[in-house]
């Protein structure tokens, strides 16, 4: 299993600069991976949010071999060709070390969509996902584009330089019991199950998945977990990564280099 930190970038944590000087101390203790939310604002008593793209940018300066991504960017909300500009760039920035989280997102947690005109119909956004991840997947070929969906058009357009590895790694987040993004899930490189409260809620998917693709050889199974949760158990049922879960309400930048000084566990 792989240890991530996985963090909102919010008050305290919102200084791009400070966060690519954790990514670099993450680096330097053995961490595997460093994740950051995509919120464009958030509930009270947080007040201020920073763009992970940019504190990405950043990251990948600061250092040479942590994975990092957004975790999880609600991409129906982006221009799919815009994004695919910014994926590529930022993996070759990084050298090859990106890793997109992707999923629906929700009205329902800061009322992003709904208080900016975006679309609030799940699945008009999974519509949107879909196409959109069907032109990221074709402009990372290096061939060119011709996609003439329901919301979105690429009339042969050739989209270079490619990612460092020919594409970017895409992981699909879901919560537990909803049988869409799994399936999802089993076309990408790997699944992200959110909210867990136990290891079966691993297990399930997992088998699904492995019945899906024929195996689970290089993909990957990413859990979040409080630091005191036993990362085994998930492991067992399946998980690849652990992404450590904190409290946005409470956490404080001591917090995470206290965390982050700490090592993975073992």
């Amino acid at each position: 299993m792989k240890f991530a930190i996985w963090l909102p970038l919010f008050d305290e944590l919102s200084d791009p600069r400070e966060v690519a000087r954790l990514a670099a101390a993450a680096e330097e203790a053995g961490w595997d991976g460093f994740f950051l939310w995509d919120q464009l604002w958030w509930r009270e008593p947080i007040r201020e949010v920073s763009d992970p793209w940019i504190t990405m940018s950043a990251m990948a300066t600061a250092t040479e071999q942590l994975r990092l991504g957004p975790m999880v960017s609600p991409i129906a909300r982006r221009r799919p060709t815009k994004l695919l500009r910014e994926t590529t760039t930022l993996d070759r920035l990084s050298g090859g070390r990106l890793i997109l989280g992707v999923g629906l997102g929700s009205d329902r947690f800061a009322q992003e969509y709904s208080r900016t005109g975006e679309e609030v119909d799940d699945r008009r956004r999974a519509e949107r996902m879909d196409e959109t991840l069907d032109i990221l997947t074709a402009g990372w070929s290096g061939e060119p584009v011709n996609h003439h969906g329901k919301h979105y058009l690429v009339d042969d357009v050739q989209f270079l330089p490619r990612p460092v590895a020919g594409k970017v790694p895409v992981w699909l987040a879901g919560f537990p019991g909803n049988a869409k993004p799994v399936r999802r899930a089993a076309r990408y490189d790997g699944f992200f199950p959110v909210n867990l409260t136990s290891p079966d809620q691993v297990a399930e998917p997992a088998a699904v998945l492995r019945e899906l693709r024929g195996d689970l050889d290089d993909y990957d199974i990413a859990v979040a977990l409080e630091p005191s949760v036993d990362p085994r158990p998930y492991a067992e049922a399946g998980a690849t990564w652990c992404l450590m879960d904190v409290d946005p309400a409470t956490l404080r930048l001591a917090d995470v280099r206290a965390m982050i000084a700490a090592g993975p566990q073992s």
